[in-house]
């Protein structure tokens, strides 16, 4: 079973996301905050929040790439309660009851996107809004062999 983790290619994301996510942690697509957004919603950073930023589960950070990750059955049931408290605490949800079933839909949508993939597959959502809500896009990008060539060698090989 894979999920997703929040990886970064440079330092881009500390400037355009107004709450960046950490390297590392687990991720979602975190379309669900947005589904009450309108055009006037999309100015600035939270815009390109909404444009092409998945969430991260502990920071409810953003960050623009995430990489297909193997996950344990025992850490995914972990981020289920977690995320499912975040939607009492953050978002309303009126109990951790009846916010369990939402939160294990999120994080089973992320995993069927994951899985079938090689790990470290990067991953990169786009989201636009229509009239009949938020519709979202996903690309892959495969992981690529690096060849010794790619990599600059320094120094003297005869010292």
């Amino acid at each position: 079973m894979q999920l997703a983790r929040a990886i970064h290619l440079d330092e881009s994301d500390q400037n355009v996301f107004a709450s960046p996510a950490r390297t590392g942690e687990w991720c979602i697509s975190g379309g669900f905050e947005f589904s009450n957004w309108t055009e006037a919603d999309l100015i600035g950073k939270p815009r390109q929040a909404f444009a092409n930023g998945w969430m991260g589960l502990e920071t409810a950070g953003r960050v623009t790439f995430v990489a297909a990750t193997r996950i344990e059955p025992d850490e995914f049931d972990r981020l289920s309660e977690m995320l499912a408290q975040q939607f009492v605490e953050i978002y309303g949800a009126p109990n951790i009851e009846a916010a369990r079933p939402f939160a294990k839909e999120e994080l089973h949508q992320m995993r069927d996107l994951c899985d079938g993939h090689a790990p470290n597959t990067l991953l990169t959502v786009s989201r636009e809004l229509t009239p009949a809500g938020v519709k979202e896009a996903f690309r892959v990008i495969e992981p690529q062999q690096a060849g010794l060539d790619q990599f600059a060698i320094h120094g003297d090989i005869d010292a």
